[in-house]
């Protein structure tokens, strides 16, 4: 499946029926989980909801003190933590289906709509399909690079990498736009791949769903603040940068740190669910951090289990960490985690090194995993 780099002491080799053991157990612990979920949950959930529509309602009443300075910043932190709840721990979690198994209509994932520009559909397509059914795999997961980054060494290299670091700082300010933009394949159209004409009606969706974003954020409450109108426009701007900046921050330390591996298509093609379990395992990362920190991430500080487990709710997550470490260590398997001020160190040092063209940069050397499959034992002579 994903053989890489070799270690002085050789790349661990993980048999067939280790995978199939950690296919079990992973089924297991999904099973497990599912059949505890239930009060507990509904409160959590309900909690969070509950917590975001009041940071929301306080910092829009901050506002209309904005002309006093600790006021205004107290309505943009109030508004900042507002979105990023609304984004991480609320919509990308509703969205992925966590919640609907409560059978409560505001939390449905075919029909939630988040605080941001990107329309739900076309992110439900881009990230819950093609990016976790095909994590990690080179051509086929487009969150690798984003479509315009270099952040993997099998990425070939031109001279237009050499603004990575540049690229890469403009779609963390961006990101939500960013992320809208995802599903039309710009790069593909640029190639000559695609045409706009195949992109019409994503384009209609995103004109309406930005249109309204904008309309709210920057005119309607604005407006509604009086004389305030371009301290509150600020406001809201500034409050949708910072939920960028973290949100950016919370994905790529969850996908790009060191340590992360990246697959060919050749590699998982008619892959069992183990080595679909061991794919996520391999090509994620956590981040180590308090309670509130995790809430503040949507749990992505968790990403190796989201990954494992998208449609369970995220909440449970830590709980089931330590399982999922255990069973890495059983095997051999690394098990990428570390504080965040490593791991966003590591992305953005990954960022400048695969700027540089290969031959000025050494590869990472990073060891690999063999995953062996049914038929392949004789090629490494095992």
């Amino acid at each position: 499946m994903a053989i890489l780099t070799e270690t002085p002491e050789g790349p661990l080799v993980l048999s067939v029926e280790q995978v199939e053991e950690i296919g079990r157990e992973l089924d297991a612990l999904r099973a497990r989980v599912t059949a505890d979920l239930g009060d507990r949950d509904r409160e959590y959930i309900y909690k969070v909801i509950k917590a975001q529509r009041g940071l929301e309602i306080a910092g829009r009443g901050l506002l209309y003190l904005g002309f006093l300075p600790p006021f205004w910043l107290a309505g943009v932190a109030a508004l900042s933590v507002s979105k990023i709840l609304d984004n991480m721990e609320i919509g990308h979690n509703v969205m992925h289906g966590q919640w609907d198994w409560m059978r409560e209509p505001t939390l449905n994932s075919r029909v939630f709509e988040w605080d941001t520009v990107c329309p739900s559909d076309q992110w439900r397509h881009s990230h819950n399909y093609m990016h976790h059914t095909y994590t990690n795999i080179l051509d086929m997961d487009r969150d690798i690079g984003y479509g315009i980054l270099r952040v993997d060494e099998a990425q070939p290299w031109n001279p237009l990498r050499l603004g990575n670091p540049l690229y890469a700082f403009m779609l963390m300010v961006a990101f939500e736009w960013g992320v809208m933009g995802h599903d039309l394949e710009v790069e593909n159209i640029v190639r000559g791949k695609k045409s706009w004409a195949d992109v019409k009606a994503l384009l209609a969706g995103q004109s309406r769903k930005a249109g309204r974003q904008v309309l709210k954020d920057y005119v309607v409450f604005p407006a509604l603040t009086g004389p305030l109108f371009l301290s509150t426009l600020a406001a809201n701007f500034t409050a949708n940068i910072v939920r960028n900046l973290w949100t950016f921050s919370i994905i790529f330390c969850g996908h790009f740190p060191s340590g992360v591996q990246t697959f060919t298509k050749d590699e998982c093609a008619e892959e069992t669910q183990g080595e679909w379990y061991v794919r996520q395992m391999l090509g994620s990362a956590n981040i180590q951090g308090s309670k509130l920190f995790h809430v503040m991430s949507g749990n992505l500080s968790h990403q190796i289990e989201h990954h494992l487990f998208p449609d369970l709710p995220a909440n449970r997550y830590p709980e089931m960490a330590p399982e999922v470490r255990a069973l890495c260590e059983k095997h051999g398997l690394p098990y990428n985690t570390g504080g965040f001020a490593k791991q966003i160190g590591s992305v953005w040092g990954k960022l400048f090194k695969l700027a540089l063209p290969p031959f000025l940069v050494k590869n990472s050397g990073e060891a690999g995993v063999i995953v062996m499959r049914r038929g392949q034992a004789s090629e490494v002579g095992v």
